[in-house]
């Protein structure tokens, strides 16, 4: 039958060994960081990538104006696909006025199918080159989350690496002390038996 003394390893006790304590601080150590420094990393880092993607995307919103063009040409005919498949789109030349500047012609990505003459959004950059739309606010939650989820996967992967180091490192010298302590206890053994 096997008992289990929980706390052995914290007790003053004569089968104690160094290992023994050091391996019990480093289960502390993993309990701590794993419930507490993993969802903290990941928080703080998760926040940090928030603040610095929303700050692009408002760059972005300020810079960026939207503007109405009209299609010159017909993008090409969506291919038959599966159920539940996206609509593939097409760059095609369109035509917008810009304040100032006049009619101005460029492409833009359509759904398959739009004929000419449709209307469509076009973003412009402080230069007035064709651009892409401003970053999303799902967009900026999406990798904020996704970054915070993975720093803490990433401190989650040390931290048991560091564990198994440690105890791998611990039942080492666990079995040199035993060996030792073998050594010196077994010739005592054999006179007594023989």
């Amino acid at each position: 039958m096997r008992t289990r003394v929980r706390g052995w390893r914290w007790r003053r006790n004569p089968l104690r060994r160094r290992s023994d304590v050091v391996e019990a601080w480093t289960v502390l150590a993993v309990a701590v960081l794993l419930f507490v420094g993993a969802p903290l990393a990941g928080a703080a880092v998760g926040w940090w990538r928030y603040d610095s993607a929303q700050a692009r995307a408002a760059a972005q919103r300020a810079e960026r104006q939207r503007v109405s063009a009209v299609l010159v040409e017909t993008a090409p005919a969506a291919v038959p696909s599966p159920q539940g498949a996206r609509l593939p789109t097409f760059r095609v030349k369109v035509r917008w006025t810009e304040p100032g500047k006049g009619p101005r012609t460029g492409e833009a990505l359509v759904p398959a199918g739009w004929q000419r003459g449709d209307r469509v959004a076009v973003w412009l950059d402080a230069r007035g080159r064709n651009v892409g739309p401003p970053v999303s606010t799902g967009a900026v939650w999406q990798h904020a989350l996704t970054t915070g989820v993975s720093t803490a996967a990433g401190v989650v992967a040390v931290v048991l690496a560091w564990h198994f180091a440690v105890r791998r490192t611990a039942a080492r010298r666990r079995l040199a002390e035993w060996e030792r302590a073998w050594a010196r206890t077994g010739p005592k053994w054999r006179r007594h038996t023989a």
